[in-house]
């Protein structure tokens, strides 16, 4: 059984994956080794992406627990996405889409 980055983080995994069986190499430079066979690569430019601002607040409700999220904007070569992530450790990473932004959340379950 393969373990998936929406498995340990609950969350959909937005990067391109790379696998390999050995035999054929990568063109992507290799940033770091996290595992015993995983590996941090560079990725190409026309794959980054930036958020652009916040659309949506909403807070999810699971049994006692509240947890905020934020609608994102992604400004991609590859045309719109948007996704939903945890406002908490979004607005640690990028803290200026915040500024001067008042929380209108909305609660579902």
């Amino acid at each position: 059984m393969e373990a998936t980055f929406e498995h340990f983080t609950g969350r959909k995994c937005r990067s391109p994956v790379v696998r390999s069986t050995g035999s054929e190499s990568s063109n992507q430079p290799v940033l770091e080794k996290v595992g015993s066979v995983a590996y941090k690569l560079e990725l190409p430019q026309e794959l980054s992406m930036e958020p652009v601002e916040i659309l949506e607040w909403e807070i999810k409700r699971l049994k006692r627990s509240r947890i905020p999220h934020v609608k994102v904007p992604w400004n991609s070569r590859r045309g719109p996405e948007f996704t939903w992530e945890h406002e908490d450790s979004f607005k640690k990473k990028y803290p200026h889409l915040f500024k001067n932004q008042a929380s209108s959340s909305t609660t579902t379950s």
